[in-house]
């Protein structure tokens, strides 16, 4: 039985890999926003072992859910599933990009991290000095690149780590809409897999999976130099450099 937290999982493909897990016998640990929609989520998810709270648009309730994180033990994996779409810029950049930031650098190295990135990604930027000088531009496609390339830059620095990204495809969640084309059940099965599977093809790290699958993705997200700019923005945004 593994242990997983995920965060954002008090509905859309959070909550579903949460439900996934836990049918499977394994110990998950939900997030939500606030308190009414923890109370929410672990009515959905009833053998869920705990849910965390915590609002990912402020760096003190990010910093206080990685104390809680911490503080509920270590765990096997954990998946950055946490995303808004339809928001403003400083929003996006919180929720999307500094939070998974924060998160992997306070809470304790697990075996197995999975970021939720998009095919959206591939229309996505990294421009110098942004995350100091202007937030205010920042798109959703530009988060996703951001949390590609940290995936990739945790791969790259922590080597006994599988740190991976995964795109869900368009998937009729709240946040991708009914009409969303792809399939749903395979919106969230990629990263219960890279959570938790056995296979030799689940353990590997550095690598961008759309259904099961590796995927073409941004060239810039190999980029070391680019890298290590995200990772410079991030810690001089926040005062917190990762491990």
């Amino acid at each position: 039985m593994a242990s997983i937290f995920i965060t954002g999982s008090s509905d859309g493909l959070g909550l579903l890999s949460a439900k996934k897990l836990v049918s499977l016998g394994h110990k998950v640990v939900l997030h939500a926003r606030n308190a009414e929609r923890g109370k929410e989520a672990l009515k959905k998810v009833p053998g869920a072992a705990a849910v965390l709270k915590g609002d990912l648009t402020r760096i003190e309730e990010i910093r206080l859910l990685a104390d809680a994180v911490n503080a509920a033990g270590t765990f096997d994996a954990i998946i950055h599933n946490a995303g808004i779409y339809k928001a403003p810029a400083p929003d996006l950049f919180m929720v999307n990009t500094l939070a998974p930031y924060l998160l992997t650098c306070l809470i304790q190295i697990p075996a197995r991290l999975i970021y939720i990135s998009s095919g959206m990604h591939l229309q996505g930027r990294l421009l110098p000095g942004q995350f100091v000088a202007d937030i205010s531009r920042i798109t959703y496609s530009d988060t996703k690149l951001h949390v590609l390339m940290l995936s990739k830059a945790v791969a790259r620095k922590w080597t006994d780590v599988h740190s991976n990204a995964v795109d869900p495809g368009w998937v009729p969640t709240k946040m991708g809409g009914r009409g969303a084309p792809d399939d749903l059940e395979q919106g969230y099965e990629t990263q219960v897999w890279l959570a938790t599977g056995e296979e030799v093809a689940a353990h590997v790290s550095g690598r961008y999976f759309f259904h099961r699958k590796e995927a073409h993705y941004h060239p810039d997200a190999d980029n070391i130099i680019l890298q290590e700019k995200l990772l410079t923005q991030c810690r001089e945004y926040s005062g917190i450099s990762l491990p």
